[in-house]
């Protein structure tokens, strides 16, 4: 496998970033928008673009880091995988236990403390507990809250949990030989089991009521929001930078090769020696903690996870975004995912205005969805390489190079 410094050509040897200019060009267009939203932000003083706003790009920021993933999973492997949100949800999950347990142990601190006699600390445990859990009627403690008072192990679960079921379920998926339709039936049925144990108030994360007030970040009560947002905005786009990154070194090369030979034909590929589950393994698990990460800086921003969040609708939401955006192609996957998040969140948000009819009006906060739908049915059908594809006339490219990247 190529390094991610140099690659060997016929010419000599040339940079990753030389060999493929448009990660070069992306991570340049990420840059300056990046910070021209900052230098226009309220944090600054411009105030052009307001606090709200600036949280709900970098939303979408992170919505774009998991549609890329997406789209390696689906557009160059072939796995179309219908339960990546859940894995963008554990990930929100992780982050949010420690950001609730640490924000309402600073409350309960200061509440006991101004008491005639100091609280002890099962004391203080036990009032964070009925203060977290009061709400599905306990007080006490899941086992899966024991590491919520660490930040570091939290961060460590935002990795290990999804890669650890994204390995267990690929396994024993890839290893049956199981694909195509029934793959991704297998994938929802595992969403669809994930969201339904969620909902249970005995899950030991508060049932439908979710977890929130994930916007308070502990230690950090005395910044405003404006420059919370900044900075979650900030490592989104690093994260999204990283990520492009990554997976366009691992489309490339000869793995990238592999990967494709598996989703246009994976018997071949079977057939000229390759181990192709451990090639459908490695990616599957990769784009699950990539999508978690993402998940974890996306819910912050939210303020609130709640099981909906990793229903199987949502992740059908995902491979319809790729799909717009045109998958195969990694920058396809951004735009789709922008593109919809954005204008998803102009029409929900009452930016679009309603339209008389005389006998009927027309709210688009209840027609979104189905012009969502009819989106992706004309895009499957007049334009199957979606929005990408377009671009890819456009600069008289009609279809990706061997590493799908121009």
């Amino acid at each position: 496998m190529p390094s991610l410094s140099t690659q060997t050509s016929g010419a000599g040897r040339k940079t990753f970033l030389a060999q493929h200019p448009s990660v070069m060009w992306f991570l340049l267009a990420l840059a300056l928008f990046t910070l021209g939203v900052t230098v226009l932000a309220e944090a600054t003083g411009a105030g052009l673009i307001s606090t709200s706003f600036v949280k709900t790009l970098g939303k979408t920021l992170c919505l774009c880091l998991v549609a890329i993933a997406m789209d390696v999973v689906w557009g160059y492997c072939g796995i179309l995988s219908l339960g990546h949100m859940a894995f963008f949800g554990i990930g929100g999950y992780a982050i949010g236990m420690w950001l609730m347990y640490a924000r309402t142990e600073i409350i309960v601190r200061d509440s006991l403390l101004a008491a005639p006699i100091p609280p002890t600390p099962q004391e203080i445990t036990d009032g964070i507990g009925t203060q977290i859990f009061g709400v599905v009627g306990s007080a006490e403690f899941p086992l899966i809250w024991a590491f919520a008072d660490s930040f570091a192990l939290q961060l460590l679960m935002v990795i290990l949990v999804p890669g650890l079921l994204a390995l267990v379920f690929g396994w024993l998926a890839f290893r049956s030989r199981v694909t195509g339709v029934y793959l991704s039936i297998l994938t929802q049925a595992m969403t669809l089991a994930l969201s339904l144990y969620l909902f249970q108030n005995d899950s030991g994360l508060r049932g439908n009521n979710g977890l929130s007030g994930l916007q308070n970040i502990p230690g950090f009560e005395t910044v405003s929001q404006d420059a919370i947002s900044i900075g979650f905005f900030w490592a989104s786009a690093v994260a999204l930078g990283l990520g492009y990154v990554l997976f366009a070194f691992v489309v490339s090369g000869k793995m990238g090769s592999v990967v494709r030979g598996i989703r246009d034909n994976e018997a071949r590929v079977r057939f000229l020696g390759y181990h192709v589950e451990s090639y459908k393994l490695f990616v599957f698990t990769l784009t699950a903690i990539v999508a978690a990460i993402a998940g974890a800086l996306y819910y912050p921003q939210a303020g609130i996870i709640n099981p909906a969040e990793i229903a199987p609708i949502a992740s059908i939401y995902l491979a319809v975004w790729v799909a717009i955006g045109g998958r195969g192609r990694l920058y396809g996957a951004v735009i789709g995912a922008a593109f919809v998040s954005l204008v998803s969140s102009w029409f929900t948000g009452g930016g679009a205005p309603d339209v008389e009819l005389g006998i009927y009006t027309i709210k688009w906060t209840d027609w979104w969805l189905v012009l969502l739908g009819l989106s992706f049915v004309a895009v499957t059908l007049f334009f199957p390489q979606g929005i990408g594809g377009l671009f890819d006339r456009l600069v008289r490219n009609p279809t990706p190079d061997a590493e799908g990247q121009k």
